[in-house]
């Protein structure tokens, strides 16, 4: 009875394993035509790499002049404010030239109102002589009167003609006397003349290079490669230590040059850190790409003319700029690895970027104030040794703003300057 049942049993078992080969390769068709799909939509848009590092501005603290570190305000991972203190240098040196060029100024400034002064009187003496010789004129002419009738001798008649040349003489010598003096003055007023003028700008030297004693933080960020040290001689130019914003960072991706022909700048990019995991995504866009290869900038380029050329896979470094807000919730460093897959769905633009950046990509304005504040020192010193009442003997080219009497004292970066200084 068996034996007559099993060949039922056969075809049931062959029609099940036709049933599911059949249902396998409609799953393997389905799955191949979705990924075809996804492929063809989605996936062929979309080029990624794992070479990728954050990168970002390191700005070196060097000296302006030479002297000896006297303190450090701020040491490796420290956070610094822009303007805040960094180095300390010696200033006896600086403080004493300063004094000096200062005294020099107000000085100056006196011997030119001495100049103005005499400008004045010898035009006084001027008018004098005119005076003189308008009353010589009238004697001759009075004198010429009596003589024609004989009232008088000639040679009295002699004696009023000489007086008159003499004071015609004495006039032109007043006149010119003026003209010379007057050339040392015209055309300037007490802060324009040459002299002061000379003065000021040793001032301003001055007090420059007593300001730059202090080193201040040109941007915020985080100290880094700190490597100056207390009683060190350092000269200008001399690397003591860096400021790393971490609040500008990018990321530079380099994928291979095959992948580059559908990147255009203005492109989406999504990110991810290895600091981070994959639980958190970056949004940037293609900022910009390198100008050659990672090669053809090398310490040692390759050299393709030597014979031994090897051909492989250029690399070229695209820039990423990273959006504030997601950077600011997930900090990055300077070095860690990224990984970048970048969206070309859009290739309307042109693969390398032509338009000149008008503005400046980075600026600071912590080394200007120094220039106001010498400006308000010098023009302090000017109005204190100006006349009370009399500023200037010349006429005024323009109206100068008010300042105090008194000189102003050593203000720096990050100080509230004193009288005649506005504070930053």
């Amino acid at each position: 009875m068996n034996e007559l049942s099993t060949p039922a049993v056969e075809p049931a078992t062959n029609t099940r394993r036709q049933r599911w080969l059949l249902v396998v390769a409609g799953s393997v068709a389905a799955v191949g035509i979705a990924y075809s799909a996804y492929w063809a939509l989605n996936l062929r848009y979309r080029q990624s790499t794992n070479d990728a590092y954050v990168s970002g501005n390191v700005v070196q603290i060097t000296p302006q002049i030479s002297g000896t570190v006297v303190a450090i305000r701020a040491d490796d991972t420290q956070y610094v404010s822009a303007r805040q203190p960094l180095v300390q240098l010696d200033e006896a040196d600086a403080h004493v030239a300063l004094d000096e060029a200062e005294a020099q100024l107000a000085k100056t400034v006196r011997e030119v109102r001495n100049l103005y002064a005499t400008s004045a009187q010898l035009q006084a003496a001027v008018q004098v002589r005119e005076s003189d010789l308008a009353t010589a004129t009238q004697d001759l002419a009075r004198r010429e009167r009596l003589g024609s009738s004989g009232a008088i001798s000639s040679e009295e008649l002699q004696h009023a003609r000489d007086t008159l040349n003499s004071v015609r003489a004495a006039l032109s010598s007043a006149q010119q006397e003026l003209a010379a003096h007057r050339a040392r003055v015209d055309g300037t007023t007490l802060e324009r003349h040459p002299d002061v003028l000379n003065a000021a700008a040793a001032v301003r030297s001055a007090y420059l290079t007593f300001a730059r004693t202090q080193l201040p933080a040109p941007v915020s960020g985080y100290v880094a490669k700190r490597s100056v040290q207390l009683g060190q001689r350092v000269n200008p130019g001399t690397p003591l230590m860096a400021i790393v914003p971490l609040d500008q960072v990018w990321v530079d991706a380099n994928f291979k040059e095959a992948e580059l022909a559908a990147m255009r700048v203005g492109q989406p990019v999504t990110l991810t850190a290895d600091l981070y995991g994959r639980s958190v995504h970056y949004h940037g866009t293609v900022a910009g790409f390198g100008a050659g290869t990672g090669s053809a900038f090398a310490l040692l380029p390759a050299q393709n003319a030597t014979g031994n050329w090897i051909k492989i896979v250029q690399r070229v470094p695209v820039r990423i700029a990273l959006d504030p807000r997601e950077l600011a919730a997930h900090p990055l460093q300077i070095g860690l690895s990224m990984t970048a897959e970048v969206d070309t769905h859009d290739r309307s633009g042109p693969r390398l970027s032509q338009l000149a950046q008008s503005a400046p990509a980075y600026e600071t304005g912590v080394f200007h104030a120094n220039d106001s504040l010498a400006d308000a020192r010098v023009a302090a010193i000017i109005v204190a040794n100006e006349p009370a009442v009399v500023r200037d003997a010349a006429a005024r080219l323009a109206p100068r703003a008010p300042a105090a009497a008194k000189p102003v004292r050593l203000a720096r970066v990050g100080q509230t300057a004193a009288a005649g200084a506005p504070p930053l």
